[in-house]
């Protein structure tokens, strides 16, 4: 069973910048999409971006050009590097995984457990 274990969150000024990491176990990344989501409350979860195992990326409208995503596979490790954070990037950020090639922001199957970001002043 692949497992996730999100860290890196915190409290970040506006303009500000956090990193994001997604520990895998259980299986080999290899094979899988990696996705991060958010759900800020009282909204529905948002996809923020995706990468392939190929290194192929998508990103919400909302975070293009200020968020990144990366992985390493031997290090069964996916980060989210987040540039320029605003008030409203505030959620709980969740990494998930997919099998096969494409990169959607919708239909993940294996989730971790969170971790919260809070941009205020």
């Amino acid at each position: 069973q692949l497992r996730f274990v999100e860290s890196g969150g915190g409290l970040v000024q506006p303009g500000g910048s956090l990193r994001l990491s997604c520990a895998a176990s259980g299986r080999p990344l290899d094979y899988y999409t990696i996705a991060w989501f958010r759900q800020a409350p009282g909204k529905e979860r948002e996809g923020v971006s995706c990468i392939t195992s190929d290194g192929s990326t998508n990103y919400a409208d909302s975070v293009k050009g200020r968020f990144t995503t990366s992985r390493d596979n031997v290090k069964k490790t996916v980060y989210l590097q987040m540039n320029s954070l605003k008030p409203e990037d505030t959620a709980v950020y969740y990494c998930a995984a997919r099998l096969g090639s494409t990169c959607p922001l919708t239909q993940y199957n294996y989730w971790g457990q969170g971790t919260q970001v809070t941009v205020s002043s």
